[in-house]
């Protein structure tokens, strides 16, 4: 895939930085990567540019580069270790409403 087609797939998030007077935009499949901008629109910019660096240099290195979120394919199980007592409140809050722990926990997650 060209880096600019994947560059705009990625997972951005911008938000206001009080402390800093200035808006930090992210990539979340590039954590610790931040670019900022005086405006929500600029530092969206300022952070593909950044991605789209890390990435062409990715290549180069013949790093493994992360696959976007959205095109990733999940099959929705998730294994959680949690300690015994909380599994036996979910049991217990689970009975209560007359639901399975998987549909307790789903409808309070969702």
């Amino acid at each position: 895939m060209e880096n600019h087609k994947i560059i705009e797939k990625y997972t951005y998030r911008v938000e206001w930085s009080e402390e800093d007077q200035l808006h930090i935009a992210r990539c979340l499949e590039f954590p610790s990567l931040a670019a900022h901008g005086d405006t929500a629109e600029g530092a969206l910019k300022e952070i593909e540019k950044v991605v789209e660096e890390v990435v062409a240099w990715m290549q180069e290195e013949n790093e493994e580069i992360p696959q976007p979120f959205g095109l990733k394919r999940y099959k929705g199980n998730l294994t959680l270790r949690i300690p015994p007592e909380v599994h036996r409140n979910l049991s217990i809050k689970s009975a209560e409403e007359g639901v399975s722990i998987n549909q307790y926990i789903l409808s309070k997650i969702s």
